[in-house]
């Protein structure tokens, strides 16, 4: 086969292979989600118990997060192979993740004031009602905790043919779904909080325990805000991925006959990385065998070498 056979193009799609699944999933909670918001809310505000509302925010919150990681699964998909993305859309989801992390703190702060108002003045709280609401509340995300980890432990490629030039990554998880996934969980442990506050503000008379709860889950998902801004902040600032650059290293210039002179390497996909690679090199040694060198990086998916002759 001739040089000028051989096709060098390639694709920049680095979506996870079970992407549409997962958005599918992720539209299915967010239903969920969002009548259960509705029937707590609406509860809160009759019973008059601020754990309750604050449950039913957190899953506002949440429906809002989710709802917004749907449309980044769907602006994805349908940008994929769009040339006005040079590495593609790989990252949508941890812009929206970034975004929903905003709302999420803003919301957080709004519940915590409400709370330590409440607390400050307490206000009649119809135990019974809202207990079986919060009951209800909690089992809703126990079913979307279910929905969302069939898949949370599952790995995912993104495959193209270009193996010469692109080795697939790994299988991984789709943060979107995992970060859901993990709040899900957060939702189901602030239920708990609300039940236990509203059960002890009827038997024991501790009246005071429900706006504290309510304080609590401000605190839970002032957390989960700020943990997801770190985490895709640092997606969308193309944070160098230390694991796989010092991997890296390792390989090109432990054999000898090179020396890195300039790195990067940063996430594209949920399971995708890219790297510049510039090597400075004996006469023994030349790009494509850097690459060889480099064939095991798995998480490596798009790969640039330069390399330069002593």
């Amino acid at each position: 086969m001739s040089r000028t056979d051989i096709d060098y193009t390639h694709d920049h799609v680095f979506l996870g292979s079970a992407h549409d699944e997962n958005a599918k999933r992720t539209l299915w909670v967010v239903a969920l989600t969002v009548v259960m918001m509705i029937g707590e809310i609406t509860a809160g505000y009759i019973t008059g118990s601020m754990a309750l509302l604050a449950d039913g925010f957190h899953m506002a919150t949440h429906a809002g997060a989710l709802g917004i990681a749907a449309a980044a699964y769907g602006y994805a998909k349908r940008h994929a192979t769009s040339q006005r993305y040079s590495f593609g859309t790989g990252k949508v989801g941890d812009l929206g993740g970034f975004a929903s992390a905003l709302i999420l703190g803003m919301i957080s702060l709004g519940i915590g004031v409400e709370s330590f108002m409440r607390l400050l003045q307490p206000t009649p709280v119809q135990f019974g009602t809202a207990t079986l609401i919060a009951v209800v509340g909690l089992l809703v995300n126990i079913v979307s905790a279910l929905l969302l980890g069939h898949g949370h432990g599952h790995g995912h490629g993104h495959g193209h043919g270009h193996d010469h030039d692109h080795p697939h990554a790994h299988n991984g998880n789709d943060n979107n779904l995992r970060s859901a996934y993990v709040h899900v969980v957060a939702d189901a442990l602030t239920s708990i909080l609300a039940i236990a506050a509203l059960l002890a503000g009827r038997y024991l008379g501790w009246v005071w325990l429900d706006p504290v709860m309510g304080i609590v889950g401000a605190i839970v998902i002032a957390r989960w805000a700020w943990t997801l801004m770190g985490v895709t902040a640092g997606v969308l600032l193309d944070q160098t991925d230390a694991h796989v650059a010092e991997e890296i290293r390792e390989l090109v210039e432990k054999p000898g006959g090179a020396t890195i002179t300039d790195l990067h390497v940063w996430r594209v996909g949920p399971q995708a990385c890219a790297a510049i690679v510039s090597v400075l090199g004996e006469a023994t040694v030349n790009a494509e065998s850097i690459r060889e060198r480099l064939k095991t990086v798995h998480e490596v998916s798009h790969l640039t070498v330069e390399f330069r002759q002593t």
